[in-house]
């Protein structure tokens, strides 16, 4: 459920961004490169910070 609601955060946060640079009259092209590199950031950051940790490990 955490990952969820981390997800949705970096949801958010990347929303306000990508309004942010479409004020700034920065390119579409742009904005959807920043989007698609904020959204693997996300991912990777949210699938790190909640997976359980390995036991046997």
């Amino acid at each position: 459920m955490s990952f969820g609601i981390y997800l949705v955060g970096y949801l958010i946060l990347i929303l306000g961004l990508g309004i942010g640079a479409h004020l700034m009259n920065i390119p579409p092209k742009w904005i959807g490169v920043g989007v698609l590199v904020m959204i693997g950031i996300g991912v990777i950051s949210g699938v790190s910070s909640t997976r359980q940790r390995d036991p046997s490990a």
